[in-house]
């Protein structure tokens, strides 16, 4: 698990601490599942200028990170900052036939951003994957449906309006799209009161 955290960290330490709170985009539909979680929160508690190491720690222990060159805003890193790595999941179904089905396919698009200049460290990496899929089920109580896709997997989601299911049907194929965001930033300890 160390040996992962560190590469989400040494892949994520570059963006502003404001860019955490910009969530993926929406659903744009009425089917959609959303999930985030906090996946390391430390402190900064010792940083060598000369070779760009940082060390944390939190309840876990310490980690010491090396900050490559892709890391802006190096020098505003402090003693006492925070340093948190959030994921975050959107899924939008849209239940919208497929204009011309086939196979499944999968798209997906990368797209990173930094703290401008000046800013504390801080950086978000948003995958975004359109995929079709197959409706295997529709559980129209329950106001589920059953998507299977490109990879063959198997997986449900709420129906958040029920009329959007009137237009579809078992076999049909739908269009989903998941977007997902990794964001890592470095932020000033909160003031005490």
């Amino acid at each position: 698990m160390k040996k992962i955290l560190i590469v989400v960290v040494l892949a994520a330490i570059a963006i502003g601490a404001y860019l955490a709170l910009n969530k993926p985009k929406a659903p744009i539909a009425g089917i959609a599942a959303q999930e985030a979680a906090l996946i390391y929160d430390g402190e900064v508690i010792k940083i060598d200028a000369a070779t760009r190491t940082v060390t944390l720690k939190n309840k876990d222990g310490e980690s010491t990170i090396v900050a490559g060159p892709e890391v802006k805003n190096f020098a505003e890193i402090k003693v006492g900052d925070r340093f948190d790595v959030v994921y975050e999941l959107a899924v939008a179904i849209e239940l919208v036939k497929v204009k011309n089905p086939g196979a499944t396919s999968e798209q997906v698009t990368t797209t990173t951003a930094t703290a401008p200049q000046g800013d504390k460290p801080g950086m978000i990496t948003t995958n975004t994957i359109t995929a079709t899929a197959n409706v295997e089920a529709i559980d129209t109580v329950k106001n589920i449906v059953s998507l299977k896709g490109p990879q063959g997997n198997i997986f449900k989601v709420k129906v958040q309006n029920p009329d959007l299911m009137k237009d579809i049907a078992v076999n049909d194929q739908v269009k989903v799209v998941y977007t997902e965001a990794i964001a890592a930033v470095v932020s000033a300890p909160a003031a005490k009161k």
